[in-house]
């Protein structure tokens, strides 16, 4: 019953918060749903403080690290490829190296994600993985991207047909990484469920059943058809306007911080990275905007311009900001709550 007072309390919480347009961290929520079905159930000492309080520092450090990783990437793009004045010798020259980076990201990734179900593979050799199939991808996409770019202008909206095929790559790479880590999560209190019902008892680690991997595989592609949309236009284009180079900043970063993650030992969230990422794109634009129109602003008689051109030029929406940022803060609490209430009630009804 603590269990299925986690996945309800769980799904209640992330369709809400999905229907106000915050994209919040089903891991997060499950978390939230299972320690707050515990402490219904047990008291407070049945829950590891030391691990909830790393997925606390994990609400601040995941996303601000996402978003420094893309706007990294993103002024490297602008200072190597966009400000040169041959920007397709440029993008020739640094295009590759980028498609290399990112196939190295993923594939460290996946090495860590996947891989280690099968062979025991520990941060080292996943991340040695990664260099060889970058550097192979890199070698791969070189005279690719010469062939693509010949009889392009020399202009910034050429440069955004060559990050087109990386990107779709890099998003279904990250699609498929952040849909594995979700379905684990969501059907982690089901596989529970199962498992005492089956052998009349808890375990601290249980054999996930097929069909149970096959009902989050059906549930998580289902979610996306129904409210994926919504979520997209929120992400995609709500919170800052995203082109084909940003977004691959965004995608690149998520996998990165991930894998750095991964060697701090911290538990972090995939949606609140790539969301991260988003704002830190954002940001990094209204810096840019800001020291360009510094000269404009020193030719007024002011030497600042007017606050309506100070928030006319803010390209991160401020209040997607805000609501986002609250949602994550409450996550845990709020699915923490609602699923003790959850497991009051249903132990008042069925035991």
């Amino acid at each position: 019953w603590a269990m299925m007072a986690a996945l309800i309390s769980s799904a209640m919480w992330v369709n809400l918060a999905t229907y106000v347009g915050a994209p919040v961290s089903t891991t997060h929520s499950v978390v939230g749903g299972v320690m707050g079905a515990g402490i219904a159930a047990a008291g407070f000492g049945a829950v590891n403080w030391a691990t909830m309080s790393k997925i606390a520092a994990s609400w601040v450090i995941s996303p601000v690290l996402g978003g420094v990783v893309a706007a990294l990437f993103l002024a490297f793009i602008k200072v190597k490829i966009i400000y040169q004045e041959d920007k397709i010798a440029a993008a020739r020259r640094w295009v590759p190296v980028l498609i290399g980076i990112m196939a190295a990201a993923f594939a460290s990734y996946l090495a860590l994600k996947g891989l280690k179900r099968i062979y025991k593979i520990d941060l080292g050799l996943a991340l040695s993985i990664g260099a060889g199939i970058g550097l192979l991808l890199y070698f791969v996409s070189r005279p690719l991207i010469n062939r693509q770019s010949q009889g392009l202008e020399n202009r910034n909206k050429s440069l955004k047909i060559l990050f087109n095929v990386p990107l779709i790559f890099s998003a279904a790479l990250l699609s498929f990484a952040h849909g594995a880590n979700d379905v684990a999560n969501a059907v982690g209190p089901l596989a529970a469920i199962v498992h005492a019902l089956e052998f009349d008892g808890a375990a601290t680690k249980v054999a996930i059943p097929l069909w149970v991997m096959i009902i989050g595989a059906f549930g998580i592609s289902f979610g996306l058809f129904l409210f994926g949309p919504k979520l997209i236009r929120m992400v995609g284009s709500q919170i800052t306007k995203l082109n084909a180079m940003r977004a691959y900043c965004v995608a690149l970063s998520a996998a990165i911080t991930v894998i750095v993650a991964s060697w701090l030992g911290l538990p972090v969230s995939s949606t609140h990275i790539a969301v991260g990422a988003v704002f830190g794109v954002g940001f990094y634009r209204e810096y840019e905007v800001k020291r360009r129109t510094q000269k404009m602003a020193k030719l007024t008689q002011s030497g600042t311009l007017a606050p309506e051109e100070r928030k006319r030029r803010k390209l991160v929406r401020r209040s997607h900001f805000m609501t986002i940022i609250a949602a994550w803060v409450i996550t845990v609490p709020a699915a923490a709550l609602l699923s003790a209430v959850i497991f009051l009630v249903l132990n008042a009804i069925f035991v």
